[in-house]
């Protein structure tokens, strides 16, 4: 049965849904056929392989912070012609004639030459492990290893099939409009893993499983990377800093819940302004000190630019 709560929230989510034809992604579409020519340019007989990624790909981005992950892998070779950094190397410096570029752990931030303008696009350059174009090698460009072994593929179904993407998508904007430093992907991560048991339920009772054990037991939140559980350690990304941030935006959302329901928490179904953002909306933490800002790569796993989804 459909609660008034889980109402409100489904319209919390329609504003936060894009349309086809609104501005904002006829822009990332232009820049994408923008970015692609340049790539396929410069890497011209490599065949490159360019897709989406991050947030777009996992039906997760929403209007009020957004990204575009565009993911660049050239194939598997015996004997490459160039090495991870020399891909890597070659995406930033065939992008810089066009765009301002910005060095990310694994990829690459493009602005606007003329007026620095973020376009909320990463490039993310790299190699396929196999012929069968699944698992990637990405150049890392700090950090104790040089290398990093991943698959987009496996992250984007991890959240895409999870059947809790509403709910996902309603604590990643939670995490915006409460300004937390937790990487986005980290936080998927904890909330699929929270809400797989409550897939059943309405939105709000999932949003009320979630935040409680948030509160409650936040020692029993654990994460790993669902491409390589051994080899990527996330440990770092949920430090102690970071899950009292989380305990304690989630003990006063559920304050405030008790108080206001969830339209005290969410506010009004719009698209919150940064002004908005700033002075209306609660801040959950308004002086937990800001984490050090260890490796990742994926959307939310590598030092992003906060507070981008």
């Amino acid at each position: 049965m459909t609660t008034d709560d889980d109402k409100y929230l489904s319209q919390v989510l329609d504003s936060q849904a894009f349309k086809e034809e609104d501005p904002e992604l006829k822009d990332l579409r232009e820049h994408r056929a923008a970015i692609e020519g340049i790539l396929m340019d410069a890497f011209k007989g490599d065949k490159p392989t360019i897709k989406y990624g991050g947030s777009k790909a996992k039906g997760t981005m929403l209007k009020e912070a957004y990204d575009l992950d565009i993911l660049f892998y050239l194939p598997n070779e015996e004997a490459p012609s160039l090495t991870l950094q020399g891909i890597y190397d070659g995406a930033k410096n065939a992008l810089s004639k066009t765009y301002v570029v910005e060095e990310k752990t694994c990829a690459i931030r493009l602005r606007d030459k003329g007026s620095q303008a973020d376009f909320h696009i990463d490039v993310v350059p790299g190699r396929f492990t196999n012929e069968a174009k699944d698992d990637v090698f990405l150049h890392q460009t700090s950090g104790s290893k040089e290398r990093l072994k991943t698959n987009p593929d496996v992250h984007i179904r991890h959240v895409k099939d999870s059947g809790v993407i509403d709910g996902v998508k309603l604590i990643k904007l939670w995490r915006i409009r409460n300004g937390l430093e937790v990487r986005s992907f980290v936080l998927e991560l904890a909330a699929v893993d929270v809400l797989k048991k409550q897939k059943d339920k309405g939105l709000g009772e999932q949003l009320r499983a979630f935040f409680g054990v948030l509160a409650t037991e936040i020692e029993s939140i654990k994460v790993e990377d669902p491409a390589n559980h051994t080899g990527n350690d996330l440990s770092p990304l949920l430090s102690d800093e970071v899950r009292g941030e989380l305990q304690r935006a989630a003990k006063k959302t559920l304050e405030i819940f008790k108080k206001s329901g969830w339209r005290g928490v969410f506010g009004n179904t719009q698209v919150a302004d940064e002004a908005t953002k700033q002075v209306v909306l609660p801040r959950a933490v308004s002086s937990a000190p800001a984490p050090a800002k260890p490796w990742a790569c994926q959307r939310g796993t590598g030092p992003w630019p906060k507070p981008r989804a």
